[in-house]
């Protein structure tokens, strides 16, 4: 899914992202700055995604621009997912026990 809305947005196609029963009462503004918050918030590597402090003051209208033409600089300098080595994988950026959760009962016993 990530993948369709990034071409999308290479092919300035997000109108197709949008509720046909919109028609055309939305702004294309805002659809581009939410698509492009989305994207800086699903990139692959953890440590490039934006804090969640940074997305409130980027959905109030500050610092978007900014952030997105990094990221954009930083797109032609990274490798893709595939061509990472495996010691670069997610799981394994990850070593700190505090993500480890235990399962617990939110709902009361099932019967």
């Amino acid at each position: 899914m990530l993948d369709w809305v990034r071409k999308l947005h290479q092919e300035k196609k997000l109108e197709l992202l949008v509720d046909k029963d919109l028609k055309t009462n939305y702004d294309r503004i805002e659809l581009e700055e939410i698509v492009q918050v989305a994207l800086l918030c699903t990139q692959y590597l953890p440590g490039h995604r934006p804090k969640m402090s940074d997305v409130v003051r980027m959905l109030e209208g500050d610092g978007l621009a900014e952030k997105w033409e990094a990221s954009q600089s930083a797109d032609t300098t990274k490798c893709k997912p595939q061509e990472l080595s495996s010691s670069d994988r997610y799981s394994d950026l990850i070593d700190d026990s505090s993500l480890l959760v235990q399962a617990m009962e939110l709902s009361g016993p099932m019967m």
